[in-house]
């Protein structure tokens, strides 16, 4: 990477981290709020007015500092763009948590280029931490409001029988008819948690997990967990094994797991 190039990427992960401020802004003070508004989409998942507002305020940063480049969000739209600069948005990743006071939940935000996510932001403001990552810049975090950010790495355990495994909701795997890949790799591993969502990516980014798997996902989901994941030395694709955050489903491991991890779970012949 030239100077010229990491110098941008400096300016755009800390757009990035000022966009999560802002985001931080909006969802915190409606977090356990008592006028809390909550509807229902037409897939059945909530949607608050923290999500919304959240998404508009992030929306009029991007159209003043980058007005040229695309948006995909989870409430707004929009298109991924494969062509150029995009940034995607997930005002609030882990809704259900919000909606019933539970802390893990998230605002992230990914800057792609030519459809690759070269910078991405995790906030978690209830839970006072932020994860955050650019290519060739590394990985980091912060574990309080105002903390020194500290570099994180993925862990070094070789063996899925040495794993700790997470996904977001097992039910899923059953109505996808793949219930027995899942209970394969819970089988191989040491041991089985849900921590869900985006934590359990950062989790793994930082070495406390070394699998996290979600069958279904959006992109909004993944984008910007891809990295922090690999500025941390680990790896995120589909369950295929290709792609990274735009296959409906994702796998993050340490990247000595991935290849065992994808044998039990994955969806190639």
């Amino acid at each position: 990477m030239d100077a010229d190039h990491r110098q941008d990427l400096k300016a755009d992960l800390e757009l990035a981290l000022a966009l999560a401020d802002a985001a931080d802004a909006v969802t915190l003070p409606r977090f356990r709020a008592a006028d809390l508004r909550v509807d229902r989409k037409p897939d059945r998942t909530p949607v608050t007015d923290a999500d919304t507002a959240a998404e508009t305020a992030l929306r009029a940063l991007i159209t003043e500092n980058r007005p040229d480049d695309a948006v995909l969000g989870e409430e707004e739209g929009g298109d991924l763009s494969f062509d150029g600069r995009g940034w995607v948005l997930d005002p609030i990743d882990g809704t259900k948590n919000f909606s019933r006071a539970m802390p893990a939940w998230a605002t992230l935000i990914a800057l792609t280029v030519d459809g690759d996510p070269v910078v991405g932001v995790a906030s978690a403001p209830a839970l006072g931490r932020r994860w955050w990552g650019a290519r060739g810049l590394g990985a980091w975090t912060s574990d309080a409001p105002g903390a020194d950010p500290r570099p994180i790495t993925v862990s070094g355990v070789r063996e899925l029988d040495d794993a700790y495994l997470s996904t977001t909701d097992l039910r899923v795997f059953g109505q996808q008819g793949r219930m027995d890949r899942w209970l394969a790799l819970v089988d191989a591993c040491w041991e089985t948690r849900a921590f869900g969502d985006f934590w359990q990516h950062c989790l793994v980014a930082e070495g406390v997990l070394d699998v996290a798997v979600d069958a279904i996902v959006n992109p909004w989901d993944l984008a910007a967990l891809v990295p922090i994941v690999a500025e941390a030395g680990g790896r995120m694709t589909g369950l295929s094994g290709t792609g990274t955050f735009a296959e409906g489903d994702g796998i993050a491991t340490n990247g000595l797991l991935h290849d065992p991890a994808l044998a039990l779970i994955g969806t190639h012949p």
